[in-house]
């Protein structure tokens, strides 16, 4: 459908700026007087190259991120803030569009009023731009539709979309330091071998003098990575897409995310943090109104590890089946006895949202502990290693020199 950019005058005389979506300029007009935005100037804007306007929500060319995760929970809260207010759904997404600062979100919004005046139900027009709303937001939209408290569904779920960005950061924020250790290592290493290798080979080389063992190592590392750096380029970028092409096969992303919780303190830290997401999740979804069976099936296709997402689609056919949630988990033997105790006296006790709230508080706690674990152990290994590393390199170009010396 056309965009038209739009310039009016409202009821008090007041200039008026924006976007409208239109089949033809005569429609715009029409759908602006309805508003009681009478038109100064209307243009129909451009497309970019290849017929596609600045936004594909429908065709899946938007990319999840992090900047689209945190401006949806803000307009989200913001949409919650103006419903409990007694604003009309319509009007608080026209309140959207007109306060917000990024056009894409712009765009997305004025697609999905769009639609919800045709008709549609907010939840389903969100489906629409899966890069901004995920299935679990739809669905917990549609409950909160279904039972008239979508203002509290949409608090619920700004805060749970908020949960989630800080429960992902803490884990990334950790491993910048180590990160940038090694980034810094194999620079110097690089240096090293490219600039300062060569010369003091040269200088032994033309005093006929043979080169000690590590020195010899030295230069034949330095001498490979000089002449067929793009041959090693070539191979690490094969590896790359093998190792993507492994781990997206059922059976690669298998086996590598139950390596991944194999792994010591780092898959401890990846098992308690899907225990939080898991915990968190499923508590927000019942809260708000969405059947067992379908929260369970979103909570699942939450998770980011192939290993508990099986084990979670047993449950679920489990429960289908008229079991408890609890009793298929502790059997599974993927979720800690912990977790799957609570959710059974949650049960029990008619108070599983709560229970699932207190796991996720427990757990975002230990996602804190197990951070700075992993952290306190990586820190000082990088270093070890990266010490080690550039000590050989130094001690093989100064062995020869200090041979130079005894001539």
């Amino acid at each position: 459908m056309p965009v038209f950019d739009y310039k009016a005058l409202d009821g008090n005389n007041k200039q008026r700026r924006g976007l409208i979506d239109a089949d033809t300029a005569r429609e715009a007009r029409v759908k602006l007087k309805r508003e009681q935005l009478y038109v100064t100037d209307l243009q129909e804007r451009k497309k970019r190259k290849g017929g596609a306007l600045q936004l594909k929500g429908i065709t899946g060319f938007e990319t999840v991120n992090k900047q689209r995760s945190e401006q949806v929970a803000a307009v989200t809260r913001q949409m919650a803030s103006l419903l409990q207010a007694g604003i009309p759904l319509s009007d608080g997404l026209r309140m959207v569009i007109e306060q917000s600062p990024d056009k894409k979100i712009e765009s997305t919004f004025r697609d999905i009023r769009e639609k919800v005046t045709q008709g549609m139900t907010f939840g389903d027009a969100v489906l629409q731009h899966p890069a901004y709303f995920t299935d679990l937001y739809s669905n917990m939209v549609k409950a909160g539709e279904s039972a008239g408290a979508l203002d509290k569904v949409l608090a619920r779920l700004a805060e749970f979309l908020q949960t989630q960005a800080r429960l992902k950061n803490k884990v990334g924020t950790a491993l910048i330091y180590p990160m940038v250790m090694i980034i810094v290592g194999v620079v110097v290493v690089a240096i090293l071998l490219q600039f300062v290798v060569p010369k003091v080979t040269k200088l032994i080389e033309g005093r006929g003098q043979e080169l000690p063992l590590p020195t010899k190592i030295l230069v034949a590392t330095s001498h490979f990575l000089t002449n067929y750096w793009l041959l090693v380029a070539v191979g690490i970028i094969l590896l790359m897409i093998g190792f993507q092409l492994f781990i997206n096969s059922e059976r690669g992303r298998l086996a590598f995310d139950r390596f991944k919780l194999a792994l010591p303190v780092f898959g401890d830290l990846m098992r308690k943090q899907s225990m939080a997401r898991f915990a968190t999740t499923l508590s927000t979804l019942l809260r708000s109104g969405v059947p067992a069976l379908q929260a369970i099936n979103v909570t699942r296709d939450v998770l980011d590890n192939k290993v508990l997402q099986n084990a979670l689609q047993v449950v679920h056919d489990q429960v289908l089946e008229g079991a408890d949630i609890s009793t298929p988990m502790k059997q599974s033997g993927v979720f800690p006895a912990t977790v799957s105790y609570m959710i059974g006296v949650g049960e029990q006790a008619g108070n599983l949202e709560e229970m699932l709230e207190r796991i996720a508080s427990s757990y975002d706690e230990e996602v804190d502990f197990a951070t700075q674990r992993l952290t306190s152990v990586l820190e000082p290994l990088i270093i070890v290693v990266l010490a080690t590393v550039v000590a050989g390199v130094v001690i093989s170009i100064v062995m020869p020199l200090m041979q130079l010396q005894k001539f």
